[in-house]
Order: structure tokens, then sequence, then C-alpha cells
């Protein structure tokens, strides 16, 4: 069988399954409309730490260790750990997984991270390097806007455009068919990654860091239509289509840019930033941040691939790609997508 697909995608020769999950999230995240779709809710956002980006770390350690037991997994039985973050040198991952003592992979792809953490487990996986593996990443809101943005005591008002850095962490165990089959998953019962499609970096010069939908949708756009040329499918092979966190503002211009190359993918797009909270929640544009595609994932978009209530999901974490230095230079903000094919039933091979 051919792995390669077209120019960018792979089509797995042994497709890895999703075995487990865990979505850990914050108080506000707690207040929108998927609350009883992640496994914890934390009573403080510090989750009893001295700093954000202590917490930050703390809330990636809860979710690794929610996704093993409900695996019934130890640390021992995972080969790796895929994990990423929006801190410097990936400090949350860093710091919160160093008691797990499990060999890792750090990775950045701002907020795509979800979408590269699972594509490079997978691949491991179907080559037959590992048989399990922990994919994992996480965001605060806290902790990103003192990094990226204001010093939250500076109580700056936020554009409309602007999003709001989802506190929380998604993790997910991918395993080999015969580790899933040792934890009672059949193909019938449990997702399969069967392809990915790995994006490009696109550039189209917005110097908003305040508006990240605008930064990051065309870059959505190119991944997406290059699953579909690569694979040779219509957007109807797809009960959904999901980004990570375009946005209100980032929705249309994905959307605009899909029709103008010929895909209506309107009847079934949805972004995880635009679900995740309540409209009531004064989050202006939407959510966004590592932690939003993961958390949706773990905590909904598998629920729904698991219940039979959706078959085919195209996932695509979407990831500006800006830094303190790059921002305060006055560069623009390019933009990054990942996208996932998840099913649940027979594997098409």
């Amino acid at each position: 069988m051919e792995k390669q697909i077209g120019k960018q995608s792979v089509r797995f020769e042994n497709p890895p399954y999703i075995v487990s999950s865990a979505a850990i999230v914050g108080q506000k995240e707690g207040e929108g409309p998927y609350a009883k779709f992640f496994d914890e809710i934390l009573g403080d956002d510090k989750a009893g730490c001295e700093s954000w980006e202590e917490a930050e770390g703390k809330i990636q350690e809860m979710a690794a260790n929610k996704a093993l037991s409900k695996a019934g997994m130890e640390n021992k039985d995972i080969r790796y750990i895929i994990a990423g973050d929006l801190l410097g040198q990936l400090m949350a991952s860093s710091f919160g997984l160093i008691k797990l003592e499990i060999p890792m992979f750090g990775v950045y792809g701002a907020c795509s991270t979800m979408g590269e953490s699972i594509s490079i487990a997978s691949m491991l996986v179907d080559g037959g390097f590992a048989d399990n593996i922990l994919a994992i990443t996480s965001s605060h809101f806290a902790s990103a806007e003192k990094q990226f943005r204001f010093p939250l005591g500076y109580g700056n008002q936020r554009k409309r455009a602007a999003t709001w850095t989802v506190t929380g962490s998604g993790a997910v165990v991918i395993a080999s068919k015969k580790m899933a089959e040792k934890v009672n998953m059949s193909d019938k019962n449990k997702v399969h990654i069967t392809g990915i499609t790995t994006g490009k970096i696109v550039d189209l010069g917005v110097k908003d860091s305040m508006n990240m939908g605008a930064c990051m949708a065309p870059a959505a756009g190119n991944v997406i239509i290059r699953n579909l040329i690569d694979n040779g499918r219509k957007p109807e092979w797809y009960d959904k289509i999901i980004t990570g966190d375009l946005g209100l503002v980032g929705k249309d211009i994905l959307l605009d840019i899909m029709r103008s190359k010929g895909y209506d993918i309107a009847d079934r797009y949805m972004d995880c930033g635009i679900e995740i909270y309540s409209r009531e929640q004064n989050i202006q544009a939407g959510g966004s941040g590592c932690g939003c595609s993961a958390t949706m994932l773990a905590g909904y978009i598998l629920k729904m691939l698991e219940s039979g209530k959706w078959h085919r999901v195209l996932f695509v974490p979407t990831g500006a790609l800006l830094s303190p230095v790059s921002f305060n230079e006055g560069d623009s903000v390019p933009g990054i997508a990942h996208a996932v094919v998840l099913e649940c039933g027979e594997t098409e091979v």
C-alpha cells in the first residue's frame, strides 16, 4: 500500500486507534455549553499552584494521568509522549510532565499543536516504532496573556476580533491495533486515525495579533483543500470538517476561501473556538489556544464519533506562528494548520 498520498498527505496502512482521551478545563470553559463532556472542571484556575505557568503544567499532568487511567495503562506502558504548549521553551509540557518519566518529543505548532502531535504519533505507531503514545497539549488564559499580550492587571480593552485563550489540556492515548485489542477496543466502537495532511506555513501579511482568525484562516483553507485533492474526496465524504480556533472572523474568511476554490463546506463546518464558549460569556470572536481544539477533541468530538452520530471527521487545529519577539519587531503573523482524518467503524485502507 502506498502511504504517501499526493503532495502533503499520508494514508495509514495500519490505522492507529485512540484508546482513551481526557479533557481538563478551567472555570470559564466549565460555564460553557460543553461542560458535561469534559472530564474535570477546575475550581481554581491556578490549580493550587503559585503561578499561572506552573498551573498550566499541572493541568497537563492531570490530563495525562486521566488519559492513562481511562486506558487502564501505567506510565511504563507508554513508549513516547509528544507534547507542546504556547509558552517559551514549552515550559508547561516540560515541567508538567517531568514526573511521568516517559521519553518525550517536544513540538510547537502554536494552536495547531494537537494536530501536529497526533500526526507524528500516528506515523510512529503505523510505522511500528511505538505501540502506545500519549499526545497532549495545553494552554492557559493567564499565562498566554502574560507572554503574548498585556499583564492581566493592565485591564486593556479587547478588540471584537480578539479571541479568549482556553484554560485547559487535552490528551489522547494512541495505540496500535494489537494494543487496542488488549483494552477491548474494536473497529466498531473506537476511533481510528486513518490519515493526515501536514500543513504549510501560509503568510498573507496580516500583522494584527489581536485578529488571529484572519492570520490562520488561509492556512486552514490550504490544508483542507490539499486533503481533499490528495485523497480524491469531496467535502461530503466527511460528516464534519472542524477547525481549531478561527473564531467568528476566521470562520467567514475560511468559508470565502473555500468557495473561491470551488468547495462549499458550510453545511458541515464547525470551529472549536466558536463552540467552546457561549456568546453570553464575553469572549469576543471565540476561544483560542492549544487547549481549545485539544479539549474539544478529547471531550466532545471523539464522543460524537464513538456514539455513531458522526463517522468521518476532518480535524484541523489551526495555529498563529507569532512570538513576543516577532510581534514587537512588527513582523506579520504566519499561520499553519494540520489535518487529521478520524473515522469510527470499518476503516478505509
